[in-house]
């Protein structure tokens, strides 16, 4: 697929699924060329319900799913207040990782294209502090975005001057919160004056961030964007059984037999991270690896070929998950279960965004039936899935699962009455007889269970011809 044809595909696409034009707003040309540069023509849910409050400068909690255009319900607003002329710090934006920070700033370079008097900075661990620190004392940016430990720092080292700001935004908030960077926006959000306007966005909402909120919102408008699944229903939600291949040969199938233009591989731990990324590599895939075990310099450099299509697939950890947004990517490939299961939702999130459609594939053993069930309470659907002949097709695997719980939940009258004469003090003989019926009757089950199972089977292949 070309970058074109994919750019075409996504343009259209949200065309289809939204309706209010972001020309609708009454942006400054420059945000309007800016806009069409991009190809950005309709406005997601977030966007058209969030814009027009922002502008009205009011406080907002923004609560909406990964993927649902936050970064540029907080940046459009931005931009059509900003004076250029105005030589000082205007709007301050946190983001809890270097990626993200990175992601964000990338976002909004693009309008400095249409107007060049724009001056935005990335401050973000990792880097130069000491060159920032000089190259602050000539000049301030209108716009500040970076991680809220360097941020905080530059502001201790009274070289950043944040106090002049009229916005503040505090991009994926829980992610702050677990991440343990709280405490530093508290700090940032107390060197402004009372007027600065607070826009703190997030996928969920917790209980701890309250207090927060509370001490520094000025009666905002928390609007919590409804959605009808707890993913996109753009994605196709697949499970896998590995059944004793192993992770490896799993995902090496998956990813002979699709072919996905661009995929991500989410793997538990670093250490899991690499063993996957050598494995692919030594047999012949060229594929990128991001995790927190990498240097920052290293990160951003794969990070820009990644962006730039150098690699057609990358391994990343958790980190990745809510700090990286690829563009274009077509399949998820979940090498086990995350342990926080809310991350599922996050990872399978990088792929069918913006309305595109996608594919996100779950690897599971039997020990994992615990955490899928627990996944499925959280209102997300699996189709079972296998690879046979080279090609994906439906599993019956989990439904004969929740067919066997069933018939165990619903013994018909003649076995109950048989178990419960087998517990009884009965003589042993007739015991035996009472087990050998009972045996005889599931055997009896298991096969018109097998003959049904084979008829499915057999239909489910003619209808794939």
């Amino acid at each position: 697929m070309s970058v074109f044809f994919y750019v075409i595909m996504k343009t259209r696409l949200l065309e289809k699924e939204n309706k209010m034009q972001f020309t609708d707003f009454n942006f400054k040309p420059f945000i309007n060329d800016t806009l069409a540069a991009i190809h950005f023509k309709t406005a997601t849910p977030v966007q058209e319900k969030l814009i027009p409050i922002a502008l009205e400068g009011r406080d907002i909690v923004g609560e909406s799913k990964t993927g649902s255009g936050k970064t540029h319900t907080f940046l459009l607003p931005i931009f059509q207040k900003l004076d250029p002329e105005t030589d000082s710090v205007q709007a301050v934006i946190t983001a809890p990782s270097r990626e993200l920070a990175t992601q964000i700033y990338q976002a909004a370079l693009a309008f400095t294209k249409f107007d060049e008097r724009i001056r935005i900075s990335n401050f973000v661990g990792g880097t130069d502090k000491k060159r920032q620190i000089e190259k602050l004392a000539g000049q301030q940016p209108h716009i500040v975005i970076g991680t809220p430990g360097r941020i905080m720092d530059l502001i201790k080292a009274q070289a950043l001057k944040t106090y002049t700001a009229q916005t503040f935004v505090v991009d994926e908030a829980d992610m702050t919160l677990d991440m343990g960077f709280l405490n530093e926006v508290d700090q940032i959000a107390g060197t402004f004056n009372q007027k600065v306007q607070m826009l703190v966005f997030s996928a969920t909402i917790p209980q701890k961030l309250q207090p927060f909120l509370k001490k520094y919102l000025n009666q905002p408008v928390i609007e919590k964007i409804a959605t009808k699944t707890i993913i996109s229903d753009t994605i196709d939600n697949w499970l896998m059984s590995t059944k004793g291949r192993g992770n490896n040969g799993a995902i090496l199938e998956v990813l002979q037999t699709l072919q996905p233009y661009l995929a991500m591989i989410f793997a538990n731990t670093k250490d899991r991270a690499d063993e996957i990324h050598s494995f692919l590599v030594n047999n012949g895939f060229k594929v990128a690896k991001i995790h927190g075990g990498i240097p920052p310099r290293e990160r951003k450099r794969i990070m820009k070929a990644v962006q730039n299509l150098d690699y057609q697939y990358v391994v990343a950890t958790d980190l990745a998950a809510r700090g990286i947004d690829i563009e274009g990517v077509s399949h998820i490939i979940n090498d086990g279960i995350p342990r926080d299961l809310e991350f599922f939702v996050h990872r399978v999130g990088r792929t069918g965004r913006n309305g595109l459609s996608g594919t996100a594939i779950t690897l599971y053993q039997p020990s994992d039936d615990v955490a899928i069930q627990e996944l499925e309470k959280m209102g997300i659907q699996f189709t079972p899935k296998v690879i046979k002949n080279g090609e994906i097709v439906d599993s019956y695997d989990r439904d004969r699962r929740d067919k066997r719980e069933k018939s165990r939940e619903a013994l018909d009258i003649t076995m109950i009455g048989l178990v419960k004469k087998k517990k009884k003090h009965i003589k042993p003989a007739y015991k035996k007889k009472i087990g050998w019926e009972i045996d005889k009757q599931k055997k009896a089950k298991k096969r018109i269970a097998g003959r049904a199972q084979g008829r499915a089977t057999r239909k489910a292949k003619r209808q794939s011809f």
